[in-house]
């Protein structure tokens, strides 16, 4: 399993930490680096704190999620994955759907096999002593 932490990533560096880039994609590219994504082949890849993702990311997360497929920074060549994605997020994101922080569109395809964790301070806990 590859895991991302989408909040602790700056958002300018988050597509080329999933998609990968070439050499020479911007000023600072001195090698080539392969993506989450591309590192996940085959496998799972989980993103942590989806919710923190920017609005442009949003749409390519989408595209990737649903083609299968994707280009690294600075390439016209196209990689096709087959991995599975696994999200997690503190936020609501039907609540940042109503508020337009989050895309309709990828809440309804991350949104397959929801489950909730309720915080452990609003559980009970009773243990014979």
């Amino acid at each position: 399993m590859v895991k991302v932490d989408c909040s602790s990533l700056p958002a300018t560096l988050i597509e080329s930490q999933l998609f990968g880039r070439e050499k020479g994609a911007f000023t600072v590219a001195l090698t080539k680096q392969i993506g989450r994504f591309e590192l996940a082949n085959g496998s799972t890849l989980f993103l942590d704190e989806i919710g923190e993702l920017p609005q442009e990311l949003q749409a390519k997360l989408l595209l990737v999620l649903q083609d299968g497929q994707f280009e690294r920074l600075g390439s016209s060549k196209t990689i096709n994955i087959d991995v599975r994605v696994i999200v997690a997020t503190n936020r609501d994101l039907a609540e940042s759907v109503q508020n337009g922080a989050f895309r309709k569109d990828l809440y309804f395809r991350l949104n397959v096999f929801p489950f909730t964790c309720h915080l452990f301070g609003s559980v009970w806990m009773t243990s014979p002593c």
